[in-house]
């Protein structure tokens, strides 16, 4: 049996994977192996070395491979080649210091401003719920805070003197976002509503129709419903009313790391993929507006 072979066997048998997923490391071993034949004429297991496979990622980016098809495979190498460490069938492992190309960071989901506006056209009702739904939405979009901090929000979180609300971030860190009078009056509006259908209220500001503080599933699922009604988007979540949020002030000139502290991101680097929808809107007024575009 065979190096490739035993390995398949390993996966197939003691790993107890699935036959698609063996077929697919067979599928990527062969190629591999192939590669070697045309390009060094040598396939030897054991001679195999790290710049084998370094040629072998350079020729699979030459053929239009995308970076995570390419660390995909190198998975597969990356597994075969520990096996075969584990088994003493070689000395020494060839992928020890191979890097697989960087894969480009997945650009956040984002509201146009005009959808925005559709959402507060929505008619939400003048009931408990109704209103409550409107304000979960409107400050996800207004500051830009995490599920998990809007979830914990006090009524005494909101400071009226200074139009601001304390939120408490990863890692226990506090932040101040500033609030407007349109985003206060709609507060008002639900604590007036929240006292009168509970007669012993919470000081959490947001409570579900039994009267008991809300849930990370309940919040998920205001803002999945609410949002069906105004946008196609696949992705519908109080994340993407965060980035809609960052992307919107940067969008209106907004400096970046006024954007960083608003999010409480520890750094800037977190802060700049929001830049990119900045640079598209830049973009798309010069090849509109230039008259040599």
């Amino acid at each position: 049996m065979s190096f490739k072979e035993s390995f398949l066997s390993y996966l197939q048998y003691e790993k107890r994977y699935s036959e698609h997923t063996v077929l697919s490391y067979d599928c990527d071993l062969t190629q591999f192996f192939d590669f070697l034949l045309k390009s060094v004429s040598e396939c030897q297991v054991e001679k195999v070395c790290f710049k084998d496979v370094r040629k072998w990622v350079v020729f699979l980016m030459n053929e239009g491979n995308s970076s995570r098809t390419v660390n995909r495979k190198l998975s597969t190498l990356k597994s075969f080649f520990k096996f075969l460490l584990r088994e003493a069938k070689i000395d020494t492992n060839p992928m020890d210091r191979v890097v697989g190309p960087r894969q480009g960071r997945k650009l956040p989901g984002f509201l146009a401003e005009d959808s925005m506006q559709l959402l507060r056209e929505i008619d939400f009702g003048s009931g408990y719920e109704g209103v409550r739904d409107q304000l979960v939405l409107e400050l996800f979009y207004q500051t830009g805070m995490r599920l998990s901090e809007l979830m914990n929000l006090k009524e005494s979180s909101f400071d009226r003197g200074t139009s601001s609300v304390k939120v408490l971030g990863k890692r226990n860190k506090e932040r101040i976002i500033p609030t407007n009078k349109s985003l206060e009056k709609l507060l008002d509006k639900y604590l007036d509503v929240k006292q009168k259908t509970f007669d012993d209220g919470s000081d959490f500001l947001f409570v579900t129709k039994k009267g008991v503080p809300v849930y990370e599933k309940l919040l998920y699922r205001i803002v999945v419903k609410h949002l069906s009604k105004i946008t196609t988007m696949t992705k519908r979540s109080p994340h993407v009313l965060r980035h809609t949020f960052a992307t919107h002030l940067l969008n209106n000139g907004a400096e970046l790391n006024a954007v960083k502290e608003l999010l409480g991101h520890s750094n800037l680097s977190a802060t700049q993929i929001y830049t990119h929808t900045s640079f598209e809107r830049l973009n798309n007024i010069y090849k509109q507006a230039h008259p040599r575009a």
